[in-house]
């Protein structure tokens, strides 16, 4: 997959765009679950059967970060991680456009006519609830209407699992909710980080239980504080762990931001450094304060055991 960086407008000759018709899915995709996942999946058909290229459409930042919702400065797929997955899934191109404030004030018109047109779309693919242009003024029916003959437009119906619309938003609320099977389930895979191993405080170690110390590479929605069952993959080898996301209250006072500990089973190589990425498989249980050191020790053991059954289960 060919990874590309627009900004609006596009300039024929100049912008790296495809020179043949394409096959286009616009979207955010922020999460690339189920739903956007058939949004990608249609394009993919769409463009084998035609025999031109598919391509995926995305922006960055969140648009409604750039719009003051600072919810949205944490995502979950970042630019990189949403790079990573698109590329296994078999598109040709990937559009990463600018998303400022310049570009939210272009109307849809303007979109349609300086970025659309000039990319050789043949079939532009959205799902059925996005927008674009100004204040989202524009809508599948604008883009119907905006086309004029020039691209055919699908829309995309919304995809339901168990009666359910399956959204961004409601992988979110499952996530920093404890729902972690359920925003896997959404997702279609289990939610997902990555980062570097940093050096920690070593407390774990004199209790124990060595932790590596995870430091996101982006801006990653953090689930909830808690503890977790977890594979974590390091240079290419999988590792079952369990997974600490919390403040350390029976240590710590006030915390600022949340840490992410992986205590890796059968594991003793050093990695400071390593970049990891963190697959979190179960929730296990809620952070808490403990009344003394020995009652934690006690707990993460039960946490441990609990976490190692449930890997086995699930991946033996």
């Amino acid at each position: 997959m060919q990874s590309i960086h627009l900004n609006y407008p596009i300039v024929e000759g100049k912008d790296s765009i495809a020179t043949v018709p394409q096959v286009l899915a616009i979207g955010e995709f922020d999460g690339i679950h189920l739903g956007h996942q058939e949004v990608i999946k249609r394009a993919l058909q769409t463009a084998k059967n035609m025999h031109i290229p598919a391509s995926i459409m995305t922006f960055h930042p969140h648009p409604k970060e750039v719009l003051g919702q600072h919810k949205y400065t944490q995502l979950l797929t970042p630019a990189n991680e949403k790079e990573r997955i698109l590329a296994g899934m078999g598109l040709d191109n990937s559009y990463l456009v600018a998303f400022d404030s310049e570009f939210m004030k272009v109307t849809p018109e303007q979109f349609v006519e300086n970025m659309l047109i000039p990319m050789n779309v043949n079939t532009v693919i959205v799902g059925f609830d996005f927008t674009f242009g100004f204040r989202g003024a524009g809508t599948p029916d604008t883009l119907c209407e905006l086309a004029a003959g020039r691209f055919a437009v699908e829309v995309i119906r919304p995809f339901l699992l168990n009666g359910s619309k399956v959204s961004s938003t409601l992988v979110r609320e499952y996530l920093q909710s404890g729902q972690l099977e359920e925003a896997n389930l959404l997702l279609g895979r289990p939610y997902t980080i990555t980062g570097t191993v940093v050096t920690g405080d070593g407390r774990g170690r004199t209790i124990g239980f060595p932790t590596a110390n995870i430091e996101m590479s982006e801006s990653f929605v953090i689930p909830t504080l808690g503890v977790y069952a977890a594979k974590v993959i390091v240079d290419g080898e999988i590792h079952h762990a369990v997974m600490n996301v919390g403040k350390k209250p029976t240590f710590v006072e006030h915390l600022d931001k949340p840490t992410l500990e992986a205590h890796l089973f059968d594991f003793s190589r050093s990695i400071y450094g390593s970049s990891v990425t963190v697959e979190f498989i179960s929730f296990l249980r809620p952070e808490r304060k403990f009344g003394s050191v020995d009652e934690l020790i006690t707990q993460i053991r039960s946490d441990a055991d609990r976490a190692r059954t449930i890997l086995a289960e699930k991946y033996s």
